[in-house]
């Protein structure tokens, strides 16, 4: 009859047994309760103003009365959200090209933005052409551009090519390398 009973131990698992681990949950606050809970008389919300009010929220985008990021940004015209909010120093100025795309070209080949323009690589004109180091290069290749990326640049040396740095104009006309 000993054997019957089981230890606390060895009770079986279910969803009875079930309950959450100490400290995961929590008594909600419970505000305008006296002064001895931390929380009494104001109930938290300061003195006055609005935000002591009833029913206040802030506004998103509020920064306190300081212009908010979209009214200080210029706006220009036109239905696109590019063209209506641009953030201009952090738009991209180049197009770019991995080193796996320039294995389509033929060992001891020189590669510049005209050649790459045939193969549909970098397909727009006046973006200058920035070569990027994803992926393996597997051929000796002299390669132009307008920019390289430092791991890129190891890359085209290490399969024994070269590196031709190409000079753009910036719009202010003096010359940027």
């Amino acid at each position: 009859m000993a054997d019957d009973k089981k230890k606390p131990s060895e009770e079986r698992i279910g969803l009875h047994t079930l309950s959450a681990p100490k400290g995961a949950r929590k008594n909600r606050k419970r505000v305008g309760r006296g002064q001895g809970s931390g929380y009494g008389k104001t109930a938290g919300r300061g003195q006055k103003g609005a935000g002591s009010r009833a029913g206040s929220k802030r506004r998103a985008g509020f920064e306190g009365g300081q212009n908010p990021l979209n009214i200080r940004m210029r706006k220009l015209r036109g239905p696109h959200m590019k063209k209506s909010m641009p953030f201009e120093p952090f738009r991209t100025r180049t197009q770019a090209v991995n080193l796996s795309d320039l294995n389509r070209f033929d060992d001891g080949a020189t590669v510049t933005p005209e050649a790459l323009r045939e193969l549909g690589l970098a397909t727009r004109k006046k973006i200058p052409v920035k070569i990027l180091a994803k992926g393996k290069l597997e051929r000796k290749l002299t390669v132009s551009a307008h920019g390289f990326s430092a791991k890129a640049k190891e890359g085209i040396e290490a399969a024994g090519g070269t590196c031709e740095l190409i000079e753009t104009k910036t719009p202010a006309g003096e010359a940027k390398s």
